[in-house]
Protein backbone atom coordinates (compact mmCIF):
# COMPACT_ATOMS: atom_id res chain seq x y z
CA UNK A 1 0.00 0.00 0.00
CA UNK A 2 2.60 2.46 0.70
CA UNK A 3 3.59 2.34 -3.10
CA UNK A 4 -0.31 3.37 -3.84
CA UNK A 5 0.34 6.14 -1.36
CA UNK A 6 2.94 7.29 -2.34
CA UNK A 7 2.25 7.86 -6.10
CA UNK A 8 -1.32 9.74 -4.81
CA UNK A 9 0.49 11.88 -2.63
CA UNK A 10 3.12 12.77 -5.67
CA UNK A 11 -0.40 13.72 -7.47
CA UNK A 12 -1.61 15.97 -5.06
CA UNK A 13 2.26 17.50 -4.65
CA UNK A 14 2.01 17.86 -8.11
CA UNK A 15 -0.69 19.70 -8.16
CA UNK A 16 0.02 22.26 -5.92
CA UNK A 17 3.45 22.44 -7.67
CA UNK A 18 1.82 23.20 -11.51
CA UNK A 19 -0.61 25.92 -10.02
CA UNK A 20 2.65 27.23 -7.89
CA UNK A 21 5.34 27.15 -10.98
CA UNK A 22 2.56 28.64 -14.15
CA UNK A 23 -0.76 29.26 -11.96
CA UNK A 24 0.69 32.86 -12.13
CA UNK A 25 0.64 32.85 -15.87
CA UNK A 26 -2.90 32.20 -16.12
CA UNK A 27 -4.01 34.97 -13.17
CA UNK A 28 -1.25 37.35 -15.44
CA UNK A 29 -3.81 36.11 -18.64
CA UNK A 30 -6.96 36.93 -16.99
CA UNK A 31 -5.71 40.23 -15.88
CA UNK A 32 -5.82 39.34 -12.48
CA UNK A 33 -1.98 40.21 -12.08
CA UNK A 34 -1.10 42.14 -14.22
CA UNK A 35 0.11 44.76 -11.80
CA UNK A 36 1.83 42.64 -9.19
CA UNK A 37 5.16 43.33 -8.66
CA UNK A 38 7.64 39.97 -9.59
CA UNK A 39 8.43 39.83 -5.45
CA UNK A 40 4.55 39.69 -4.92
CA UNK A 41 4.06 36.54 -7.31
CA UNK A 42 7.06 35.31 -6.00
CA UNK A 43 5.45 35.36 -2.75
CA UNK A 44 2.24 33.86 -4.25
CA UNK A 45 3.77 31.29 -5.80
CA UNK A 46 5.82 30.37 -2.68
CA UNK A 47 2.53 29.92 -0.50
CA UNK A 48 1.28 27.18 -2.85
CA UNK A 49 4.97 25.46 -3.44
CA UNK A 50 4.45 25.00 0.31
CA UNK A 51 1.91 22.89 0.21
CA UNK A 52 3.30 20.89 -2.43
CA UNK A 53 6.29 20.18 -0.35
CA UNK A 54 3.43 19.46 2.47
CA UNK A 55 2.18 16.54 0.28
CA UNK A 56 5.84 15.45 -1.27
CA UNK A 57 8.16 14.96 1.10
CA UNK A 58 5.75 12.80 3.48
CA UNK A 59 5.38 10.72 -0.69
CA UNK A 60 9.19 10.24 -0.69
CA UNK A 61 9.81 9.17 3.24
CA UNK A 62 6.54 6.75 2.49
CA UNK A 63 7.81 5.14 -0.68
CA UNK A 64 11.69 5.11 0.20
CA UNK A 65 12.87 1.61 0.35
CA UNK A 66 14.94 2.26 3.71
CA UNK A 67 12.04 3.64 5.01
CA UNK A 68 10.21 0.37 4.42
CA UNK A 69 8.81 1.59 1.26
CA UNK A 70 8.49 -0.02 -2.28
CA UNK A 71 10.64 2.49 -4.22
CA UNK A 72 14.76 3.07 -4.56
CA UNK A 73 15.91 6.66 -4.88
CA UNK A 74 16.07 6.52 -8.75
CA UNK A 75 12.61 4.83 -9.10
CA UNK A 76 10.90 7.35 -6.93
CA UNK A 77 12.81 10.66 -9.01
CA UNK A 78 11.54 8.69 -12.59
CA UNK A 79 7.82 7.57 -10.93
CA UNK A 80 7.69 11.98 -9.68
CA UNK A 81 8.95 13.53 -13.25
CA UNK A 82 6.60 10.78 -14.97
CA UNK A 83 3.63 11.75 -12.41
CA UNK A 84 5.17 15.50 -13.17
CA UNK A 85 4.51 16.04 -16.65
CA UNK A 86 1.08 13.65 -16.70
CA UNK A 87 -0.28 16.31 -14.40
CA UNK A 88 1.35 19.50 -16.25
CA UNK A 89 0.17 18.08 -19.03
CA UNK A 90 -3.59 17.61 -18.08
CA UNK A 91 -3.41 21.03 -16.15
CA UNK A 92 -2.27 23.15 -19.02
CA UNK A 93 -4.81 21.52 -21.60
CA UNK A 94 -8.01 22.68 -19.13
CA UNK A 95 -6.04 26.23 -17.89
CA UNK A 96 -4.51 27.07 -21.48
CA UNK A 97 -6.48 26.48 -23.94
CA UNK A 98 -4.44 27.86 -26.66
CA UNK A 99 -1.82 25.09 -25.86
CA UNK A 100 -2.13 22.39 -28.24
CA UNK A 101 -0.62 18.84 -27.58
CA UNK A 102 1.15 17.56 -30.67
CA UNK A 103 2.79 14.14 -31.89
CA UNK A 104 6.03 15.06 -30.18
CA UNK A 105 5.00 15.19 -26.91
CA UNK A 106 3.21 11.68 -27.55
CA UNK A 107 6.96 10.88 -28.52
CA UNK A 108 8.09 12.01 -25.73
CA UNK A 109 5.79 10.05 -23.31
CA UNK A 110 6.35 7.10 -24.87
CA UNK A 111 10.47 7.64 -23.98
CA UNK A 112 8.83 8.63 -20.52
CA UNK A 113 7.35 5.50 -20.25
CA UNK A 114 10.50 3.48 -21.07
CA UNK A 115 12.08 5.26 -18.45
CA UNK A 116 10.12 3.76 -16.35
CA UNK A 117 10.42 0.39 -17.69
CA UNK A 118 14.36 -0.06 -17.64
CA UNK A 119 14.16 2.44 -13.73
CA UNK A 120 12.10 -0.70 -12.28
CA UNK A 121 13.91 -3.78 -14.64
Amino acid sequence: MNGIYTILLLLVSNVFMTLAWYGHLKLQEMKISTGWPLILVILFCWGIALFEYMFQVPANRLGFRENGGPFSLVQLKVIQEVVSLVVFTVIAMFMFKHESFQWNHLAAFACLILAVYFVFR
